[in-house]
């Protein structure tokens, strides 16, 4: 599989990963403290051929992830779900422990994320499906996002996340009845 954008991960181990699942090349961001170096060299990667970020699912991927958004347009995303980056033993949680194939499938699903939704996704339309307000919300969070292939987000963010990605409400009601359907948490 070869990546024709240029995909901005955290560190080394995470470059050694991607290359390991696919063709690409890789711009590094050496951890959560991205200095305007990197950022001009993010924005002329997403000029020449486009740029995929790719961080781990956790605090500083996510806050990686809006740094480089909020100063570069137009940019890809790909998520990992937590569990596929949880390291066999279990301490470590990040794209370097991501196999081969969970890399492939992230890179794959690709978004673009726009700041207008196509239509709303009410909070209403969150509680009624139990993924805010519900002690088993945080599951069927981590259920959704990897359905819709968006990543997890907590609940105050889940509506944001879901306008982001323009999730319709209709694609979006589907895949929560079907959490529903498919749940053995429900009473």
């Amino acid at each position: 599989m070869k990546i024709r954008e240029i995909i901005v991960v955290e560190g080394k181990d995470d470059t050694v990963a991607i290359k390991r699942a696919v063709h690409a090349d890789t711009i590094e961001t050496n951890g959560s403290a991205i200095n305007q170096e990197t950022i001009e060299q993010i924005k002329l990667a997403a000029e020449k051929r486009g740029v995929i970020i790719f961080t781990d699912p956790d605090y500083p991927g996510e806050k990686i992830r809006k740094t480089i958004s909020s100063q570069v347009p137009n940019c890809k995303h790909a998520f990992l779900n937590r569990q596929d980056a949880i390291a066999k033993t279990g301490k470590g949680l990040g794209v370097e422990h991501a196999s081969v194939e969970a890399i492939r499938n992230a890179l794959s699903a690709a978004y673009t994320m726009f700041e207008e939704p196509e239509e709303q996704i009410s909070v209403e339309d969150l509680l009624e499906n139990g993924l805010i307000g519900d002690k088993h919300a945080k599951i069927r969070r981590e259920k959704l996002g990897v359905m819709l292939k968006i990543g997890y987000t907590n609940g105050k963010q889940l509506q944001k996340r879901l306008r982001m990605f323009q999730i319709s409400r209709e694609v979006f009601l589907q895949v929560a009845e079907r959490i529903l359907q498919e749940d053995p948490l429900n009473e």
